[in-house]
């Protein structure tokens, strides 16, 4: 065992280290064998072994006693067996060196005639007499005159910590007053308010706890799950649908339309998460069988329609809400399961299944005609062909737009089912009382904020497909315009929940609702391309409220707890996306740049030359290295140069170089982008890491290859606190021994800096288009390869 373990460590090590010296010899005896050959075909090219016991054979396997060669993988080995002999003659040839180089000091600069240069430190250090004077000893070296003065900087002391009865008493004041708005709601509010208000706040704390579990690199899975999940909002159309096999008045025709919708966004939506997660499924990995849990869901789904043919809609009304719960915890369990890639799969699946249990439920507690039945599965059955029209032709390059496109009919759908709500509960008879101020709420808001969604994610698909422009639309006075909106909502909305008759409320909830169309628009149009990851988990988590209001609408759990998996869902992301820019929600959503840590002087000027660098280098820097670390950007994706990456990264790990990717958590169009891209490209995700996970491994990479990244390996963030990146969370690509950035020019990224990395003396830059310098990076190294076997 350990002769086992000893060639299994020099096995490993062979592959890391460039020179390998041995000197094991025992008396009389032949020398170990300690360097396989197997080892020596694992060393790099270049590398050398000196086998100081080749006189007895030597310790290296495939030693020559005698003789120095090379191997086919250009590893050369020294098997020379008298080296003891060979020392005299090289301490002689060094000392000589020395002597002639001493004399040759003084000498003029082309040797030609004798000349003692007494400023020259070593030959005047070195003469005792001249001339019958004694020189000896030395005079001491005049020491550098002390330059000017720098000024005392006086270091402003940071303030003192607080007082730890001042923490507390703040954290006293806001439970205080947080159950103070709890006792005051449990005062006057009805029990079907208080019963959807404890399911949302449990609901909230679940999902929270949950999306923070889920690892970065699936952050657009988990985006693409919640927006598929979303489509439950088909089941506020479905309570809401009338009439036979067509809708027979306006509130039934739209809650139809608002059922189509969401369906599309179900079917669509789980397809798209399906091929994202196919994407990290690794060549080794076991066969997962997930078709298998149809079979749970469907003895489920069996039992409550036996349930429903024998005892009635009434008679299952306690399997149908225990449905309803089901669902929901399948619904957490498809979020859950994006904890890590292993698992991931299976919550595509559970969501599946909560989805699907959901809607089984829904259909069987209305207790429906057939004719009515018809038009549901009808309505059902064209969104899910549109889904998955959808979900078979995007590319992975559009799924930013394509959750966007997605979130617009979520957004739609709440604004419909909202309108359909409020003229289906309308009774001119009825005095109002606080049921119907709750319900009249939740239709305001849901409208509200479905709205936003609506036309704010139409935007960014507009942006990000090229449709519009990605520069943010400034127009004057566009702060007072967003005050200006938001007080007109409000005072339609007093109107619109005092108002008694439904003509004016419904005048009020489509000035409202069209008002929330141009808040979208303008918000979303304000803000720049750049930030359209921020952008997208925003609307995600608008998405998750406009259902939670549906659920509160309609008394209905299964949204309530839905909309709160979503909501919490994107406003976590929003907050992790934030964080790695540094900046605040309102920044980014309000528009500009600027991080939180900005001081008000001047930036730092940037000066030095850039070096260029071509193809063949860099593929030498490569092939030589050790440990080498990729950091691609939107560059990347645009160019669509994943695949000759993953090839060369492919290459590179074969030939024993350590191939990492360090991923900054805004790289890209959307959360967790580039991982998607790379994971389509066959680049396994072990190898694919957070900022915060590789950012302490650039001091030992040799070479760092930056593809299409810019603000987020830009130094000033950290070296000057007057740049508007001040404090923002960066690659610390510079630390490595070479940097090799490919762009298409010297232009600024989105925050519009110069990045002093471009300048430093251990970075070249590769110009061109990132597709076109990946695939000659490709090719070169190729051949560079191929060259080698046949040597």
């Amino acid at each position: 065992e350990f002769i086992a373990a000893e060639m299994a460590l020099f096995a490993k090590q062979a592959k890391e280290v460039d020179i390998i010296i041995t000197t094991a010899l025992i008396p009389g005896k032949p020398a170990p064998k300690l360097i396989l050959k197997e080892h020596v075909e694992a060393m790099k090219p270049g590398s050398v072994i000196v086998d100081l016991a080749a006189e007895t054979g030597g310790n290296c396997e495939v030693t020559k006693p005698g003789e120095v060669y090379k191997t086919s993988n250009d590893v050369t080995i020294v098997g020379l067996s008298d080296l003891p002999s060979r020392l005299p003659t090289q301490s002689s040839t060094l000392y000589g060196n020395n002597v002639t180089k001493f004399l040759l000091s003084m000498t003029d600069a082309k040797g030609s005639y004798f000349h003692i240069n007494l400023e020259d430190e070593v030959v005047r250090g070195s003469i005792v007499v001249k001339d019958g004077e004694i020189l000896y000893p030395p005079p001491r070296p005049v020491e550098p005159s002390p330059g000017a003065t720098k000024p005392q900087v006086t270091a402003v002391a940071p303030p003192p910590p607080p007082s730890p009865f001042s923490k507390r008493a703040k954290q006293v004041a806001f439970y205080t007053a947080g159950l103070g708005a709890m006792f005051a709601i449990g005062a006057t509010a009805p029990p079907a308010f208080v019963a959807s208000l404890t399911v949302f706040s449990l609901a909230l704390i679940c999902g929270y706890h949950t999306v923070w579990g889920v690892v970065p690199a699936l952050h657009s899975p988990l985006m693409s799950v919640t927006n598929a999940i979303s489509g439950i909002v088909a089941v506020g159309g479905l309570v809401l649908m009338g009439g036979g096999l067509f809708p027979s008045n306006f509130t039934q025709s739209i809650a139809a339309i608002a059922v189509m919708i969401a369906s599309l966004n179900i079917f669509g939506g789980f397809l798209v998460t399906k091929r994202m997660l196919d994407m990290f499924k690794r060549p080794t990995d076991p066969p997962e069988y997930q078709g298998l849990w149809a079979i749970p869901g469907g003895l489920f789904l069996s039992g409550y329609v036996s349930s429903l043919a024998n005892y009635g809609v009434m008679g299952s009304a306690v399997l149908g809400q225990m449905t309803y719960l089901v669902s929901s915890l399948f619904c957490i369990l498809a979020i859950g399961g994006l904890s890590n890639q292993s698992t991931a799969r299976w919550g595509n699946s559970m969501g599946i299944l909560g989805v699907t249990l959901g809607l089984a439920a829904t259909l069987g507690t209305l207790g429906v005609s057939p004719a009515l039945f018809t038009q549901m599965i009808a309505c059902l059955g064209v969104g899910a062909v549109g889904g998955l029209m959808i979900g078979n032709r995007v590319e992975v390059t559009s799924l930013p737009q394509t959750v966007a496109a997605f979130h617009s009919f979520v957004g739609l759908a709440a604004c419909l089912v909202s309108f359909a709500s409020l003229i289906h509960h309308y009774d001119p008879t009825a005095v109002t009382h606080v049921n119907d101020v709750i319900h009249n709420f939740a239709v305001y808001f849901g409208s509200w904020i479905g709205g936003i969604t609506f036309t704010g994610s139409l935007v960014a698909f507009g942006k990000l497909q090229g449709l519009l422009h990605s520069s943010p639309l400034h127009l004057p006075g566009r702060n007072l315009l967003n005050i200006s909106m938001g007080l007109a909502t409000i005072g339609l909305g007093v109107q619109f929940m005092t108002g008694g008759a439904l003509s004016p409320q419904l005048w009020s909830l489509t000035l409202s609702t069209l008002l929330s169309f141009v808040m979208g628009w303008h918000l979303t149009a304000s803000i720049g391309g750049a930030d359209m990851p921020v952008v997208i988990t925003v609307l995600n988590s608008y998405s998750g409220w406009a259902i939670c209001a549906e659920g509160f609408m309609l008394a209905n759990d299964l949204l309530t707890i839905v909309g709160a998996l979503i909501g919490s869902s994107g406003a976590i992301l929003s907050y992790i996306m934030c964080v790695a820019m540094n900046r605040s929600i309102f920044n980014v959503i309000f528009g500009g740049y600027g991080t939180s840590s900005t001081a008000a002087g001047e930036a730092k000027k940037i000066t030095g030359t850039v070096t260029e660098t071509s193809v063949d280098e860099v593929v030498q820097w490569l092939a030589e290295s050790r440990n080498v670390i990729i950091v691609p950007g939107y560059g990347l994706a645009v160019a669509k140069g994943q695949y000759a990456i993953a090839e060369v990264t492919r290459m590179l790990r074969e030939n024993g170089v350590n191939v990492r990717y360090g991923i900054h958590p805004v790289a890209g169009r959307m959360p967790g982008q580039l991982n998607v891209l790379l994971a389509e490209a066959g680049v396994a995700y072990d190898i694919v890491l957070e900022m915060d996970e590789i950012n302490e491994d650039f001091k030992e990479t040799d070479v760092c290859l930056v593809v299409g990244a810019n603000d987020t390996i830009n130094s000033a963030a950290l070296d000057d606190p007057n740049s508007v990146i001040a404090g923002m969370p960066v690659l610390h690509v510079w630390e490595s021994k070479q940097v090799v950035v490919m762009k298409r020019s010297m232009s600024a990224g989105y925050a519009d800096v110069e990045n002093p990395v471009f300048f430093n003396s251990n970075t070249a830059m590769l110009f061109g288009d990132a597709k076109k310098s990946c695939d000659a990076i490709q090719a070169t190294l190729q051949a560079h390869y191929a060259s080698k076997k046949e040597n």
